[in-house]
């Protein structure tokens, strides 16, 4: 079974084609999902995952997603990108934004325990290039939040209850683990993920701080729905959320392997 074939990478990624491709081939998964799966998880990972879950499609390991929207680099800037994301394994996004009409392009990436990021003008002049044990921390961190664009990988973490409507997910990676809690907005529609992220918001010392992404839509794509528009930032469900928030995006495509 070999699976759809994801695109190769943007320019913007192809100093991490290896790492890129790396995600883009791990063999898919021969199971299909049945509700009988999620039986003995959460009561809120229940309806989550056979809200977001057709019976019978494919569990995917890993998604390509395109996405636009803004990004704030000092003020609220204009980006286009494409990520090969697999939950557990590693994600590399791929993005061009745009400061006073001239290309900012890099990458972002966790794969092999290893977190870099790497952004430049026009593909030329370094803006930022940063690859430390904290940027390790932070983007797996970052990836164990996004395995919501991955529901099928649902059996990779461990579950634990939180509360009405909400459920704990903990994901093991190399030596980092790191612990997201996802709460419902209703009928089994995912509201909001958030967890203590590693990181250095706003020039603060590297620790852990709130970090959430809220989710304002959400689309299906071959069975498997997502979401698809959303906001994310630090300081999330404090007074200080409208100052961390950094990121709004919606998902155009979605193709799962």
């Amino acid at each position: 079974m070999d699976g759809p074939v994801f695109p190769p990478p943007p320019r913007s990624a192809r100093p991490v084609r290896r790492e890129w491709d790396a995600l883009s081939s791990l063999p898919p998964s021969t199971e299909q999902f049945d509700p009988e799966q999620v039986a003995d998880l959460p009561s809120a990972a229940q309806q989550w995952l056979t809200h977001a879950l057709e019976p019978g499609v494919p569990l995917a390991r890993a998604v390509h997603l395109t996405m636009r929207g803004h990004i704030k680099l000092g003020s609220w800037r204009p980006f286009r990108a494409a990520q090969i994301l697999a939950p557990g394994v590693g994600f590399v996004w791929a993005a061009t934004a745009r400061v006073a009409g001239l290309p900012i392009l890099g990458y972002d990436r966790y794969t092999d325990g290893r977190g870099e990021m790497n952004w430049k003008l026009g593909g030329l002049v370094p803006v930022m290039a940063a690859a430390t044990t904290d940027v390790d921390t932070s983007a797996a961190g970052r990836l164990a939040s996004e395995f919501i664009f991955v529901p099928t990988t649902f059996r990779s973490a461990t579950w634990h209850e939180a509360g009405t409507g909400s459920a704990l997910a903990t994901w093991r990676l190399g030596r980092h683990t790191e612990t997201v809690c996802l709460e419902l907005a209703g009928n089994g529609r995912l509201g909001t993920i958030h967890l203590d992220r590693w990181g250095n918001p706003n020039g603060e010392p590297f620790g852990r701080y709130p970090f959430g992404v809220d989710i304002e839509a959400e689309s299906s794509f071959g069975g498997i729905t997502i979401p698809s528009r959303f906001r994310a930032g630090w300081w999330w469900g404090t007074n200080r959320w409208p100052e961390g928030e950094f990121f709004r995006a919606e998902i155009s495509a979605a193709v799962f392997r």
